[in-house]
């Protein structure tokens, strides 16, 4: 029963759906076909481009998974962030936070953008904070 299905709309339905659609004789015929005549030629339209995605799909370039961009791939992993703390006499204010994940938008300088970059990737990166000892 389905296979006769199939068949009867690859052998009938298939063609006399063909031979009805407003295909013009010349490219600037596209030009003059009607709304109702364009919304007829939707169904093949939307087909022949899923068909045309569907061959070239395969040549075109991969994306990378958020997992592929991790940018700590070795440092203090079992920690959930990494943080360190270094004390420097010279510093001009009493705490310092430099980017490590380079994606701060006032880089070399921390604005939190590695909050977003773990939470995209499952990595630990964090800002490298100086503080300034107070005596």
């Amino acid at each position: 029963m389905v296979l006769e299905t199939i068949s009867r709309i690859i052998k009938i339905q298939l063609p006399a759906y063909l031979k009805r659609l407003p295909l013009p004789e010349t490219i600037g015929g596209f030009a003059r076909l009607t709304v109702s005549e364009w919304l007829r030629l939707l169904p093949l339209l939307g087909i022949l481009a899923l068909l045309g995605y569907l061959t070239i799909r395969p040549f075109l370039p991969k994306k990378k998974k958020q997992r592929d961009c991790l940018i700590n791939l070795k440092i203090q992993k079992e920690n959930p962030k990494v943080v360190n703390e270094i004390d420097i006499e010279d510093l001009n204010s009493t705490n310092v936070c430099y980017c490590r994940c380079w994606r701060s938008k006032t880089f070399p300088v921390c604005d939190k953008s590695h909050l977003k970059h773990n939470e995209l990737t499952g990595d630990n990166v964090g800002p490298l904070i100086l503080k300034k000892k107070i005596l």
